[in-house]
């Protein structure tokens, strides 16, 4: 019999017991071992059931036992103990206040835009990487003192849950999730009704939307849900799946999350008295639409000018995009852009602006495309890859929005991502090193105490807890997938404790390589079956619904996982999650990376290993390839130069077996008298005390407070003071060098050697152009001489710029020291300069001498 409406009921707690309620809603519990404690002590045998969510947990154990515990003494003084430290937590002054303390210009809070949020996998909001870096944003801003909101939507049905079938192949289910279930709050204004969120669709309808808010220790996140009955069908399915859909449905979810998201944002300040964001970050591309709306707003209030609008939202806005291929940018038609923007549904998001000067945001090389990512880069003053080796590629992929430009030039930095030590360290690691606050950024201060045979042995238990976990899930998926309970009994000898083991655990697109292991089957099976060295290896991960080839990798690994020989060395674990995710990098000794490079953004499952004194396998792609040291791991030699995939794969893996065989393994192996591997624990010791401090998001996040709030803080208050004269004059300044930038000329130049003879490196030149600058203030621009190596078709590298001097009548100079020996060359450019812009780049516009 199946239920016509499904609801969830909260539990009655005795009024001695209320702090559990908040206990359970505010996600700290994630990431705070004494909360999880406390929990675990309420029924032992219920919290492991519910795979340790506190609401579940209090909503299935028995009535009687809270009447137990709401008269245990003992019990109860350990309650109040953790929400007293709970209330201390969310108000103590931690760095962010330090900081301000000290005179630091930052902002008064921060909203950070994000499609997906992965806290726990009590709320699975997630799909995977992105988001879980997401919410060890939050995490990590909370532990700060970082007076941030964190924005983003509530799925009904998350991402998927992941099955297989019997002949290996992905299956996916959505189970409808109950927010009344989860770990959240609905926002109500003062008379308890639901606040709501109202967006303008074509055709004169309405997208409703309520507002949930999760509690991060101290960071708000509030997610909208479309699921409400006043919507019609369609809008109402809005809200759905993460990444479901097409292309309409996805612009929908993105106007939601960038116009809606913003509405919410007002909503919360102005209910809580929370300040209103200065700054906004967007996490990728997917909810930009949110500068839209912040310029709908100052073309209401205060009456701005288009420009002027756009000027003061730049200077408030960081984008980061962690994407390192076109492909994977979200394009969306013009038509289908000018549906939603044009006239239809102007009045309400864009009152009196032109489509056409939204849809200029999102151009592209493509006349009939609109493109997020060149709009989040055309609204954001500031913007960042994740890595340093993906702030390189995408410079390179962006350049054509600063044509002129060397691709070093080009205003994109990078932030490494980091992960959420107290969320990613096995608690056991914490214990034995000493280490109260694992993502301090300090280091394991208890190292040098701890003995090798003590780490080897903690390590060794880890080993022993993933196996015990991979031995569980294995037999659960088998019956799923038909098996009968009395043919698997080969699963409980599955792994062997004392073997190495290495887990690749990430979603499976085709450039992550899942199946690069199994290009040749035979020498895999001869490294999973070495009678003296062998290894055993786990594999997770989920493909995308819509990736066939994604798909088709997993087949592949399930099928030779199945055969007979190998299945006790070798497995797939469906359904990925946090919570498997937690035995896995704590668990597997190497952690395997290979991605076709330099496609993987960043990467931060190895870093989670890290964290656990695993170390890395991988090829030298985004995060590994700044932080490889030849200690923490090995790195897969990539085969650069190699055009022909197949190939390039063959070499690669081939490199990966011989690695494994002859280093990886052998050192495993050695151990000394006292059966422990003395040279292994030695890169152990050194990833935990050195890389463990550098992975971390605290360092993250105090990276982006630093190098892109802070700055982003300045420029809105230099904009919006004295009723945004800053942003007034910037439009102004626009406007002025757009009007004559055409007609800007170098007109010649010419070059000098101080010593009237061969140039000399270390010696000087002296440089002088005679530039029209079409009516333009000389205090407008700034002429430089740019001097550096040439290639053969003489273009500049390696080149140092050098502003020039008036010299009268449109004659600029300027002396330069020689950089570099070799052949040389010089030009002469003519640039933008304003005391509001981030730098020379910023508008993209140049004038080169011809």
């Amino acid at each position: 019999m199946r239920a016509v409406h499904r609801f969830t009921v909260r539990a009655h707690l005795p009024d001695q017991l209320q702090a559990l309620g908040t206990l359970a809603t505010n996600l700290r519990w994630t990431w705070h071992p004494p909360t999880q404690d406390l929990f675990a002590a309420v029924d032992p045998p219920v919290w492991s059931a519910v795979g340790g969510d506190p609401l579940r947990l209090l909503a299935e154990v028995p009535a009687g036992r809270l009447s137990e515990l709401a008269r245990d003494e003992d019990f109860l003084a350990r309650t109040r103990a953790v929400d007293d430290d709970l209330r201390r937590y969310l108000t103590v002054p931690r760095w962010y206040q330090q900081r301000l303390d000290e005179g630091a210009v930052l902002p008064t809070s921060i909203a950070y835009f994000s499609m997906e949020f992965g806290l726990t996998e009590a709320l699975p909001n997630y799909s995977g990487g992105l988001g879980v870096l997401a919410g060890d944003h939050l995490k990590a801003a909370s532990d700060l003192g970082v007076p941030m909101i964190g924005v983003g939507l509530l799925y009904r049905s998350g991402y998927f849950r992941q099955a297989l079938s019997a002949e290996g192949w992905q299956v996916e289910h959505y189970p409808v999730l109950d927010p009344r279930g989860l770990p959240l709050e609905m926002l109500t204004d003062h008379s308890g009704e639901p606040v709501l969120v109202h967006v303008a669709m074509p055709a004169g309808r309405t997208l409703r939307a309520r507002i949930w808010k999760a509690q991060v220790g101290r960071v708000p996140l509030l997610l909208l849900d479309s699921d409400l009955p006043d919507n019609d069908d369609d809008l109402r399915s809005t809200t759905d799946r993460l990444y479901g859909g097409d292309a309409e449905h996805r612009i929908r979810q993105e106007i939601l999350a960038g116009i809606g998201g913003m509405r919410a944002v007002r909503a919360y300040c102005a209910l809580t008295g929370h300040p209103q964001p200065e700054v906004f970050h967007t996490n990728e591309g997917h909810a930009g639409f949110l500068g839209l709306e912040r310029i709908r707003e100052l073309l209401e209030d205060p009456g701005l000018q288009f420009e002027e609008a756009v000027a003061a939202v730049r200077a408030g806005t960081v984008f980061t995009t962690h994407t390192p291929v076109p492909a994977g940018i979200d394009r969306f038609p013009v038509d289908l852009v000018s549906h939603y923007f044009g006239d239809g549904a102007r009045e309400a998001l864009l009152p009196g602006v032109p489509t056409q000067r939204v849809l200029a945001l999102g151009a592209e090389e493509n006349p009939g495309m609109f493109n997020m990512a060149h709009m989040g880069l055309r609204l954001a003053q500031r913007a960042n890859g994740v890595s340093e080796l993906h702030g390189k590629v995408i410079r390179k992929m962006f350049r054509n929005l600063w044509p002129g430009f060397g691709v070093e030039e080009i205003p994109i930095r990078s932030v490494t991502n980091g992960v959420h030590g107290p969320t990613w360290s096995a608690r056991e690691l914490g214990k034995l090193l000493g280490e109260s606050e694992m993502d301090s950024g300090a280091g394991l201060r208890g190292m040098e105490p701890v003995s090798d045979s003590l780490l080897w042995e903690l390590r060794c238990s880890l080993r022993q807890r993933l196996i015990d976990e991979v031995r569980r899930r294995l037999r659960e998926a088998w019956l799923q997938r038909g098996a009968s309970d009395l043919e698997l009994g080969w699963c409980d000898s599955v792994f062997d404790p004392d073997v190495l083991t290495i887990g690749f655990a990430r979603r499976v697109p085709t450039y992550k390589r899942a199946t690069l292991m199994l290009r040749d089957t035979d020498r895999l099976r001869d490294l999973l079956l070495d009678p003296e060295r062998p290894v055993q290896i786990v594999v997770a991960g989920k493909s995308h619904p819509a990736d066939e080839g994604g798909k088709a990798m997993i087949q592949r690994i399930v099928k030779f996982a199945d055969q007979a020989d190998v299945r006790h060395r070798i497995v797939f674990l469906p359904d990925y999650d946090m919570s498997l995710a937690r035995y896995l990098v704590s668990g597997c000794d190497v952690w395997l990376s290979n991605p076709v490079r330099p496609l993987e953004a960043c990467g931060t499952s190895g870093m989670k290993a890290a964290l656990n004194g695993g170390l890395n396998l991988s090829v030298r792609d985004g995060w590994w390839d700044e932080l490889f040291d030849g200690h923490y791991g090995w790195a897969i030699p990539n085969a650069d130069g190699v055009t022909d995939p197949n190939r390039r794969d063959d070499l690669e893996a081939t490199a990966l077996y011989e690695l494994i065989s002859e280093h990886v393994a052998p050192l495993f192996y050695e151990r000394n008298t006292d059966g422990v591997p003395g040279k292994w624990m030695s890169r152990v010791r050194h990833t935990l005390a050195t890389l463990g401090p550098r992975v971390q998001s605290s360092r993250m996040v105090r990276e982006y407070v630093d190098n892109h709030y802070a700055p982003a803080a300045r420029s809105v208050r230099a904009v919006a003071n004295d009723g945004y004269r800053g942003a007034k004059e910037i439009a102004d300044y626009r406007a002025r060098l757009q009007a004559a930038w055409t007609w800007v000329r170098i007109r010649d130049t010419e070059m000098t050697v101080e010593t009237g003879g061969t140039p000399l490196l270390g010696g000087q030149v002296t440089v002088r152009a005679s530039v029209d600058l079409a009516g333009l203030d000389p205090s407008d621009v700034d002429v430089e001489v740019v001097v550096g190596r040439v290639d053969d078709s003489d273009e500049l590298h390696d080149f140092v710029a050098e502003s020039m001097r008036p010299a009268g009548e449109g004659r600029y100079e300027a002396s330069v020291t020689l950089p570099h020996a070799g052949p040389a060359g010089y030009t002469v450019r003519v640039l933008p300069k304003h005391p509001l812009l981030s730098g020379y780049a910023e508008l993209g516009k140049v004038v080169l001498a011809g």
